[in-house]
Order: structure tokens, then sequence, then C-alpha cells
């Protein structure tokens, strides 16, 4: 199949800033599009994928990935999406047994959940704790939410991971809120702001597609919720595998844009080089960043992530999601997620 891929202009970014607004990343099937630009392509499906932020952007440390967020710009955001329709309406008490080192590997001796969706098709699904949309509030024309994140295991309790493209376009995004758990307007475990966003260096350099993965250190806004309180403790936190084989059992999960519940859909997974393909049709824009996850507890509905949609094409198209495959590089950068400041 021989692709046709529309460049994107990039812009000089001031610390703070607001970005102008550009095409959000879409899934789509295009062939229409190179008719209509006078373009030629060949085959029966072309992914056409663009993503803006439209947000406030801050540049960070390009040269190591990583940003410190002020404490004003989460809490403008955390406030800016609070002051809209969402609501806090605190979940029942869950049950956390809290992980060891040792427990980032598959469970054993419980029956898996069926290995195939038929048809392989996204369905809707309820909500799970420790996963839930990233929103972006404010003035800044992408006031949904646009990208999809979960709670990983960390000894500090305070880890999310998602697709890089989710949170560095040119600069670190000011205006996330993660609400994990989130469901029809309803905020159950708390929003959440990142105090430290890192993604690999070949991401903010010339966006690596086998770098697409970034991981955020996240907390409390100010005035919402106990002081010290950490998001791992009240939604529990799913594992992570590094070096994942293709051929796994595999449940992905996202938020599409233009709904308020999450879709996910059960398929193997195939290793190629430098991702992880998974083929299930329905997972539009929003779903960036959702997890990919193996040995999903029937009792706990937590899992193994291997991977988060993102990576080839920034994600894949209407019938196939990647991810980067979470290998060495990926592993180095949760060490440096969970060791890197506060």
């Amino acid at each position: 199949m021989i692709c046709c891929r529309i460049p994107v202009r990039r812009q000089t970014i001031h610390p703070g800033s607001p970005a102008p607004a550009t095409p959000r990343t879409r899934r789509r099937v295009a062939l229409g599009l190179c008719a209509a630009l006078g373009l030629t392509c060949a085959g029966t499906v072309l992914a056409v994928r663009a993503f803006a932020h439209g947000g406030y952007l801050a540049s960070g440390d390009p040269l190591t990935g990583s940003y410190a967020e002020k404490a004003a710009d989460g809490d403008a955001a955390a406030d800016a999406l609070l002051s809209g329709p969402y609501t806090e309406r605190p979940a029942p008490p869950r049950a956390i047994t809290r992980m060891t080192a040792g427990q980032e590997t598959a469970v054993r001796g419980k029956p898996a959940e069926p290995p195939v969706s038929q048809p392989l098709q996204a369905a809707p699904t309820a909500a799970s704790a420790p996963i839930g949309p990233l929103f972006s509030p404010g003035n800044d024309g992408d006031a949904d939410h646009h990208c999809t994140a979960s709670v990983v295991h960390s000894a500090a309790r305070d880890l999310v991971v998602t697709a890089a493209h989710c949170v560095y376009d040119g600069g670190f995004r000011t205006n996330l809120v993660f609400a994990p758990g989130y469901h029809d307007g309803v905020v159950p475990y708390g929003v959440w702001v990142p105090s430290r966003i890192v993604v690999d260096p070949r991401w903010a350099d010339r966006r690596d597609e086998d770098h697409d993965v970034a991981f955020l250190r996240v907390r409390r806004p100010r005035g919402s919720g106990p002081a010290g309180q950490h998001v791992e403790d009240l939604t529990g936190a799913e594992r992570i595998r590094f070096s994942p084989p293709g051929g796994l059992p595999t449940r992905t999960v996202g938020y599409p844009d233009d709904r308020e519940t999450p879709v996910s859909c059960r398929n193997t997974t195939t290793a190629g080089s430098g991702q992880l393909r998974f083929d299930c049709a329905g997972f539009p824009n929003g779903t960036s960043g959702g997890p990919m996850l193996t040995a999903v507890d029937p009792d706990t509905g937590l899992g193994t992530v291997t991977g988060v949609i993102g990576g080839l094409d920034e994600g894949g198209d209407d019938e196939t999601s990647y991810s980067s495959w979470f290998g060495p590089d990926i592993a180095a950068l949760y060490r440096r997620a969970t060791t890197d400041g506060p």
C-alpha cells in the first residue's frame, strides 16, 4: 500500500502560551482525501491521522523529555473542568491490595477472559477504576476528553501511562486533567493533574513512532481530596509488563471522545518491528493512550498493561490499533518516571 502523509507545520511555542488550533487526531478511512488534494494513493485503505492539542503548551526540557508542571496550571485546569457539567460523586470504597514489585507478573490460577470478541468490533463496557479519559479543559478548542490513560503500579502510587502524542506535540500540554473511572459526567475517584510528565527525547525531537509512550506523575489539585492522597490507593492499579511477546490474549480499552463511557475489545496481539499490533475495529478519536491489557483478573478487573494505543500512525486506522513496543527503552522511561523528582 502506498500512503500519502500530510505534513504538519511547526510553530514556535512559548512557555504557558495558548497554541493555535490545528486538526485533531483522527482514525478514519480517507481515500477521498487523496482525490480531493490531487494526490495519487494506491490500496484499499489509507489512514490519515493528525493530532492537534489546541491547548496550552510549555517547552519543558525536550532534551530529557521531562516537564515539571506548575501547580497553578494544574489547579486552573481542574477548576475549569469541574466548573462544567461534571460531578464528583465518590464511588464506594474499594478493597485495595498494596502491590509489590513481584506482583507485576500475570495473575495465575484464575479463569481468563474469552480471548476474542465476536465480532471484532469495540463495544461499550463498564468503567474500570484505574482507566479514564484525559481532559484538556480551557478556552482552547479541545474542551472534551481527547485521550485515555490508566493508573499503573509504582512505589509512589501516583503513576499514569498514556500515549506521548496525547501530552506532547511541539511542547508539553499544560491543561491536562485525568478522571479515573469516569462515566456519564461522574468523576467517582476525583480529578488528578500532572506534577511531572516524562516522554522519550526521541519523541520530543522527531515524533519517533517507536517511542509514543508517556508517564505522568499525578496529584490532587488544590482543595480537592485529603492531603497526601495517592491515586493508586483509591483506584488500584494495573500491573505493567515489559518486552511482551506477541500472541497474548489482550483486552484493549479506550474512551471515544464522543462517548461518556468506555469501549473495549478482545483479541490477540501481533509483535512487529518496534510495534505491537491489535486488530479490532471501533477505536476512534479519544481512545489514543488506552491500555492493552493481558491477564485481566475476573474478580478485580485489573490486568497487566503491555501497550497503549499509539505508535505507528499514532495509533492505527479504523480496523487496527498499534502500540510502541514496551521494550527496554520504555522500561527505562518507566524507571526514570518513577525516580525523577516528585
